[in-house]
C-alpha cells in the first residue's frame, strides 16, 4: 500500500488499483484528489473538508463515493456523488479497502465551544492497520501498525500527543495536523516525540509517499 501525506490532515491511500483520500480540507493540494475513488471525512471543520474541491473531484470522477457521519452528510446534499453515512462501530469497504470506524467526538477545544462528532478511521493494509484519528485522541480497541498522530491544534498540547501515541502503541507514527507549526516548532515536536512517544516518529513533508 502507498500512503501519501498531504498538507495538514490529508492522507491518500492507494492499494490494488483503488484510491482513498481522507480529510481533503482547504489546505490540501489539488493533486491529492486526482483519480480518487473514495473520500472519507472525519468531521465538518474546513481544514478537513472542502465542499468545492469535492464537487470538482466528483465532476471528474462520476463513480466517486463519500463516507462521513450523518452530521457531515447533511452538508453534502448538493454533492453529485454517492454518499454513505458511517458511525463509530461500522465496518465498510471503500476503494477496495476495509475500514473500521472508531471514535465519536472531536477533542475539547474549550468548554465554551460545543463538541462535534468526529469519526476516526482504521484501514486494513498488508503491512498492518493504519489509523487516522481526525481531531481526537480516541484509542481504538485493536492493534495499530501505523498511526498518524495530531501534533498541533488549538485543542492540543504536546504531552497529549505523546500520551496518545503511547496508548495506541503503534509500530511507527507520522505527524498529522501539523501545518500550524513553524519549522522550529516542528523540530522541537520531532525531538520530543522520538524521545518520549515509545515508537519511531517522523514528520513527512507534504507530498511524501511511504
Amino acid at each position: 500500500m502507498r500512503i501519501t501525506k498531504y498538507t495538514h490532515a490529508c492522507l491518500r491511500l492507494e492499494h490494488a488499483g483503488g484510491v482513498m483520500v481522507i480529510d481533503p480540507g482547504v489546505f490540501t493540494e489539488p493533486e491529492a484528489l486526482e483519480g480518487v475513488d473514495a473520500v472519507l471525512v472525519t468531521h465538518e471543520h474546513f481544514d478537513h473538508i472542502d465542499i468545492d474541491r469535492l464537487r470538482a473531484a466528483a465532476a471528474k470522477q462520476p463513480a466517486l463515493t463519500v463516507y462521513a457521519h450523518p452530521d457531515v452528510d447533511a452538508q453534502l446534499t448538493e454533492l453529485d456523488a454517492e454518499k454513505f453515512a458511517v458511525a463509530p462501530g461500522d465496518t465498510f469497504v471503500a476503494a477496495g479497502m476495509t475500514v473500521r470506524a472508531h471514535g465519536g467526538q472531536h477533542a475539547v477545544i474549550h468548554p465554551d465551544i460545543p463538541r462535534i462528532v468526529n469519526v476516526s478511521f482504521l484501514i486494513e493494509s498488508p503491512d498492518g492497520p493504519i489509523y487516522h484519528p481526525g481531531d481526537s485522541f480516541h484509542v481504538p480497541d485493536e492493534e495499530v501498525a501505523t498511526l498518524f498522530v495530531p501534533v498541533s491544534a488549538p485543542w492540543l498540547k504536546l504531552s497529549e500527543a505523546i500520551d496518545f501515541t503511547r496508548a495506541v502503541k503503534p509500530e511507527r507514527a507520522f505527524a498529522l495536523h501539523d501545518s500550524l507549526l513553524v519549522e522550529a516548532g516542528q523540530q522541537i515536536v520531532t525531538g520530543h516525540m522520538n524521545r518520549l512517544s515509545g515508537t519511531h516518529y517522523t514528520r513527512l513533508e507534504p507530498g511524501t509517499t511511504v
